[in-house]
């Protein structure tokens, strides 16, 4: 770890390097970019897309050194592309600024308000108290406790909220038995089973929050960003929307977490001696909490009003490939609200299609967190959120990479590089049986993410997986959602992830055991995505495999 995660400003599979050589990155990435702009510009690519690729290319080395901070890195395109003459410079800045990056901020601040009135809190303790019991059972309760809360809040803030509750219960296990022990051997006995305790809570809380971030379009900034580039790449697909990425990739992150506990705990003892917390421990820490505050009332409102909304907004419907016959389990509101634009206010149909977006849920929520107060323990009233604390806390340099990803997206697409890329890949995999094509994908990001930000890698590679696809003649999303799901399935390496650099900063686990528990996570990550895509991906989303879309073949930008 280049830099500390600090609590006060949580970041997202953000920041990370390494001291001894990253300073390597800048004359190498340099030299990388002068390189490229000199070859001849081969067959079939424009001039700004070659320069465009140079470009990329230096991006890409300094997001991997962080030579310089990878925020900054990517504000290269603002300054880069109208200077190289690939995009005007109002076209690059738009990127930065578009609904999904409003996805993100709105969530966030919803986020931060939670762990404001401390809410967090009194849902890990509850669902732990709930679960927890023996050592494999309190494992479980805290993996499930930091998946639930990842579905929503940044991995790294679920993180860094989880991991002190777990010290304090190792703490206070580690003194029960110190207390207790009546012989050095039963001592040792102790230490060493709370040692294993340790290491499987440590990953636990990694690898849950990890597991959480998947299954929802807000979990991690990876599906932030598919988000922002699908619609840049395809203008005209349908959206993707939480309603169908829930019911495909909740199964997955269920099945991670089973695959993780089963790893953590096969050789985990069943009893910690004499002295098992049970649910007491955890009712008494539950009880310290006192009666839940108005404010903290007030968010749990919140936080479940706009689960809601953004899980109903668009109608959850199947297709039936067979048939072709399409047909809903559950309405949505969306449809309904752009039905009474058109038909009871007169709004133009077009103008009514975008009406609601995840973001439009998300910044209505925050904005009334500004609006609402609340009592606090003592009595006086504060907002739900206060700018101070977002101005703060919010994790710009993440705002800012996705603001970069989605430029270097909309550039790709723009300069043709984006399509002559995916048909040197296509021409490279042409014959390749489509599920085994899905599989190498996922591989490569998997443990292409170890060593490099997700975030960046998928930004990077999006565009080009999208080219791929219209060239072979599939649908995109087959490549581009597996893609994107499996850049945040890093489970083997400290650099890889922040939640897995906080937990091994513990000093609870060694890299040997993160390596070991991690690899087997990382190659199942890999069958698993392949097979959810087929088996879930594929008929919830109504893919066809047949026949690529019209929208597959967006116009080529002049």
């Amino acid at each position: 770890m280049q830099d500390k995660l600090p609590h006060s400003r949580p970041r997202d599979d953000f920041q990370r390097g390494h001291p001894d050589w990253n300073w390597l990155g800048l004359p190498f990435g340099l030299a990388a970019f002068i390189a490229l702009l000199l070859l001849p510009t081969p067959d079939g690519l424009s001039p700004a897309a070659h320069r465009l690729a140079a470009a990329t290319v230096l991006m890409a080395v300094l997001w991997v050194s962080q030579v310089i901070p990878i925020a900054a890195t990517s504000l290269i395109p603002l300054a880069a592309y109208p200077l190289l003459g690939i995009q005007s410079a109002n076209d690059v800045a738009t990127a930065y600024v578009n609904a999904n990056i409003f996805l993100f901020f709105g969530g966030f601040v919803i986020a931060l308000g939670i762990e404001k009135w401390g809410l967090h809190r009194r849902i890990a303790l509850h669902v732990v108290h709930v679960i927890g019991g023996s050592p494999p059972r309190i494992v479980l309760g805290f993996m499930t406790a930091t998946a639930f809360l990842s579905m929503w809040i940044s991995n790294t803030a679920t993180t860094m909220l989880m991991l002190p509750i777990a010290i304090a219960l190792l703490r206070t296990l580690g003194e029960v038995e110190e207390a207790t022990a009546t012989s050095d051997e039963g001592r040792q006995q102790s230490q060493a089973a709370l040692s294993q305790l340790g290491i499987g809570l440590m990953l636990g809380i990694a690898y849950g929050a990890s597991s959480g971030g998947l299954s929802t379009l807000v979990g991690t900034p990876t599906n932030v960003t598919f988000l922002g580039q699908w619609k840049q790449l395809f203008p005209d697909a349908p959206d993707v929307s939480m309603g169908e990425w829930l019911p495909v990739f909740l199964p997955l992150t269920g099945l991670m977490l089973l695959f993780a506990y089963l790893s953590l705990t096969w050789r985990l003892p069943r009893h910690l001696g004499d002295h098992d917390p049970g649910r007491g421990f955890f009712r008494e820490r539950i009880r310290a909490l006192g009666k839940p505050s108005s404010g903290e009332w007030a968010m749990l409102i919140v936080f479940i009003s706009t689960a809601l909304l953004w899980v109903f907004r668009k109608p959850l419907q199947f297709r039936d490939d067979a048939t072709g016959e399409v047909w809903t389990l559950l309405p949505g509101w969306g449809t309904w609200y752009e039905s009474l634009l058109t038909e009871q206010l007169g709004v133009d149909a077009l103008v009514a299609s975008g009406a609601v977006h995840d973001a439009t849920v998300a910044m209505t929520m925050a904005l009334l967190l500004f609006v609402f107060s609340a009592k606090t323990k003592d009595g006086t009233r504060e907002r739900l959120i206060d700018w101070d604390t977002v101005e703060h806390k919010m994790p710009w340099g993440i705002v800012l990479l996705l603001g970069g990803g989605f430029a270097m997206a909309g550039a790709f697409h723009g300069t043709g590089l984006s399509e002559w890329l995916g048909e040197t890949l296509a021409t490279s995999l042409a014959g390749t049986p489509l599920p085994v094509l899905v599989f190498c994908i996922c591989l490569m990001m998997t443990f292409l993410t170890e060593f490099t930000s997700n975030v960046a890698t998928v930004s990077t590679l999006l565009p080009i997986l999208a080219g791929t696809a219209v060239t072979l003649g599939v649908d995109p999303r087959l490549l581009m959602i597996p893609a994107t799901v499996t850049a945040s399935c890093a489970f083997m390496l400290p650099i890889a992830t922040p939640p897995n650099a906080i937990v091994f900063a513990s000093g609870r686990v060694s890299m040997g055991q993160m390596m070991r528990h991690g690899l087997i996570l990382n190659l199942l990550g890999v069958v698993i995505v392949t097979a959810v895509t087929f088996w879930l991906l594929i008929p919830i989303m109504g893919i066809s495999l047949e026949t690529m879309p019209d929208w597959a073949v967006p116009p080529v930008e002049p």
